[in-house]
């Protein structure tokens, strides 16, 4: 079964007819650039047309898609000549202390970054490493980098050694943007990155590190960007690797505009007066670069750069009071934290429009509690690396359904297929597939043709995700492939007991899988972090196991319980199901 949103104009070299100018745009733009970016009339960048149902978007929905597209260009340059003053990164760096990076500053800082770029001898296609946290030199280096053409492979800050080296190897990376903690990390391992041959530290020069401001002073302001195609590379972003190495995903330029569909839907309209956006996730994740950064860059909305070391609940609503968020993206394992927070409406003076969440199955208990105590839906949205914010609820046009995450998105065709890539029937269990071609998706791994050609099923890009697809179209993810517990001949996805779990009293995370089992194949087994004033006890097992029992099913409660301070997770707040199973 599947559901088709919209339709593609030319993209890798299949045609569909659209509506739309020579140019690549439809007719409402009133002044396009050379690199195909709105001039005049902003708030015609938005890609969702006005509609009072899913109906009536998804019919009225129309890529705009450019022949000629940067995304530096397209993030900076238009908001720096229509309101050079307008903040583009709001940067809380402690509890009452705000930094403001406004966009005429961002536009003059990455052209002059661009310019020391080419200067170090960096050519196009040339992959630059980005290993920074939330702060406006990171937003500067990514709008820099996609103005020279050349290709940005953001890191997460949290890697260790053997994570950084495996990747700025593999990516054959030549330049590293970064700071003086990453410095540490990245100078041991030069002698075996030979492609690497300029650092750059955003904290000052550091022996042969250039530092960033001194490096950029007396560059112009201004720089002549050549016109990249929405094919031509703009980033690699590698997967999290929860089911074996990491690969490189890389994406074209076409990726930005592929996301904003799914943006608008699910934060209801995206832009709207007063909108201001932040998420704990890393930027250096799909999640928080294209989810949060660029769409909010894009679309001239303020974007909040403040994420903890670890995440903090109580931190989190303090932050988004103070600096005034209308717009989250919370991954669902930080929503289940946030879950434990009592009275944030009362506590916090919050100003919250909007609340997005994927990554994971949210689960049924953290929808309930978002009305109850946000008083808003949370809206989930499905996607991958690969090919992300293709499913997704937005409960101001009535598409939400709990123990759903909702409909595809206008302009992706999603479908739950079999092994043989034909579609299912409405709630058969199959795999979770977006049809190529599709603007956010990607162009390829790097230098994996074997990986990318397996990745497909004729022109079904498969996601190793198991789910459903009701006849109204809804969407039920029921776990990856490889996460699918098998007992006594059912197949048990782990988001419906983790589900299940949490709404324990004495529960604040938990995580289920299987464990290898002579007679049922395999049973559930979980792990589960208590809440303050919980004590692990025989009792308490009893207790827990009994809870799932009454409310799912025999075959699916669990018949092993171990209590843990911690859950594995990856820098995007997936729980890493393979270390729990490599422990059960």
């Amino acid at each position: 079964m599947r559901v088709v949103s919209g339709l593609y104009g030319n993209l890798n070299g299949i045609e569909v007819p659209v509506s739309v100018n020579a140019d690549g745009f439809s007719a409402h733009f009133l002044s396009i650039n050379d690199c195909g970016v709105a001039l005049v009339r902003l708030t015609a960048c938005i890609m969702l047309p006005k509609a009072t149902s899913y109906a009536a978007l998804r019919s009225a929905f129309r890529w705009q898609i450019p022949s000629t597209f940067n995304i530096g260009v397209a993030v900076s340059r238009p908001w720096a000549k229509a309101d050079p003053n307008r903040p583009a990164i709001l940067w809380r760096k402690r509890a009452g202390e705000i930094d403001v990076l406004t966009t005429g500053q961002l536009e003059a800082r990455s052209n002059q970054l661009a310019h020391a770029l080419v200067r170090l001898g960096l050519q196009r296609g040339d992959r630059v490493g980005l290993i920074l946290p939330q702060c406006p030199e990171t937003a500067i280096a990514h709008v820099a980098i996609y103005k020279a053409g050349l290709v940005a492979v953001p890191l997460a800050a949290l890697f260790g050694a053997e994570a950084l080296e495996y990747r700025l190897g593999n990516a054959g990376v030549r330049c590293v943007i970064t700071n003086a903690a990453g410095l540490l990390k990245v100078r041991p391992l030069l002698p075996k990155l030979p492609d690497l041959s300029a650092l750059i530290s955003i904290n000052g020069e550091d022996g042969a590190a250039a530092g960033f401001a001194s490096l950029i002073a007396g560059e112009p302001e201004t720089f002549d960007v050549a016109p990249t195609s929405p094919d031509d590379p703009a980033m690699m972003i590698y997967t999290s690797g929860t089911t074996g190495p990491p690969k490189g995903a890389l994406h074209g330029h076409r990726v930005l505009l592929g996301h904003l569909p799914g943006v608008e839907f699910c934060h209801e309209y995206l832009p709207k007066p007063g909108d201001r956006m932040w998420t704990p996730a890393d930027w250096a994740w799909a999640g928080g670069l294209l989810n949060i950064l660029l769409p909010g860059l894009y679309h001239g909305v303020p974007v909040v750069a403040g994420r903890f070391e670890k995440f903090d609940p109580e931190e989190a609503f303090a932050l988004m009071a103070e600096t005034g968020v209308r717009n989250a993206f919370v991954p669902p394992t930080a929503l289940k934290m946030l879950r434990n927070v009592s009275e944030p409406k009362k506590r916090f003076n919050l100003n919250l429009r909007t609340i997005g969440s994927g990554g994971e199955s949210l689960g049924e208990a953290t929808l309930a509690w978002g009305r109850e105590a946000l008083g808003l839906t949370v809206n989930e949205f499905y996607g991958q690396t690969e090919c992300n914010y293709v499913l997704s609820s937005s409960a101001a046009l009535g598409v939400s359904k709990s123990g759903f995450i909702g409909k595809a998105v206008p302009g992706h065709e999603v479908g739950v297929i079999r092994e043989d890539g034909s579609l299912c029937e409405p709630m058969e269990q199959g795999q979770i597939a977006v049809m190529r071609p599709d603007p956010v998706m990607f162009l390829e791994y790097w230098g994996r043709p074997d990986a990318t050609r397996d990745k497909f099923i004729g022109n079904w890009m498969t996601t190793g995700d198991q789910g459903l697809m009701d006849p109204e179209g809804y969407v039920h993810f029921i776990g990856r492939d490889d996460d699918v517990i098998t007992s006594a001949g059912y197949r048990i996805g782990p988001g419906e007991i983790e589900d299940c779990l949490i709404k324990h009293k004495a529960i604040a995370l938990a995580a289920a899988v299987g464990k290898p089992d002579p007679v049922r194949t395999e049973i559930v087994k979980a792990f589960i972090v208590l809440k303050p004033g919980f004590e692990p006890s025989q009792e308490l097992e009893k207790d827990i196991a009994l809870f799932v029992r009454e409310r799912l099913s025999a075959h699916e409660y669990p018949r092993e319980i171990t209590f843990v301070p911690d859950l594995p997770v990856t820098t995007t707040g997936k729980i890493i199901r393979r270390i729990l199973r490599d422990r059960a």
